[in-house]
């Protein structure tokens, strides 16, 4: 694939918990210089792409583990169904309730050159954070391609849809 290739899929979990009458979920802001000084539409579902072999839920789960460094809640995973981004790519959704301490995420890495033209290659995390947030607070922050993914959470969950046992391919 390559990164003009309208065929690049990804896959991601966003991981929810319940707060009094309402529900909180997990995002992340995406690390490295570009994303440094941005908040608003600067954090992320927890997602990757992904060769058509690996199969779409089992890189959700990968890069789940990968980008918060700890195993997915064990737990039923409800479909948010797929949303082609404005780049081309087709980003694939789940949803899984859990409630994961931010603080102990340890985020895998990637290395760029940085600054650009120098020569000189840098290490940064995936992710740089994690947070919970309302959902109007992650409306604010995630890109403007996943807010679908939060919209849709927050109708099957206000709709009192209890999600489909499914093991996301453990």
């Amino acid at each position: 694939m390559t990164p003009r290739d309208p065929a690049r899929r990804s896959a991601g979990l966003l991981l929810f918990r319940h707060r009094g009458s309402g529900f909180e979920v997990l995002i992340g802001h995406m690390g490295g210089p570009f994303w440094a000084r941005r908040e608003s539409a600067a954090w992320s579902v927890p997602k990757g792409e992904y060769d058509p072999a690996e199969g779409a839920e089992a890189a959700a789960r990968r890069e789940f583990e990968e980008e918060f460094g700890h195993p997915v809640p064990d737990g039923a995973w409800l479909s948010l169904g797929e949303s082609r981004q404005a780049g081309g790519k087709t980003v694939t959704v789940w949803a899984v309730e859990g409630d994961l301490d931010p603080a102990e995420a340890v985020p895998g890495t990637f290395t760029m050159e940085w600054p650009r033209g120098s020569g000189v290659r840098q290490e940064f995390p995936e992710i740089d954070r994690f947070a919970w947030c309302t959902p109007e607070t992650a409306a604010e922050r995630l890109v403007k391609g996943q807010r679908i993914f939060l919209d849709r959470l927050r109708e099957r969950l206000s709709g009192g849809q209890v999600p489909a046992v499914h093991d996301g391919g453990a």
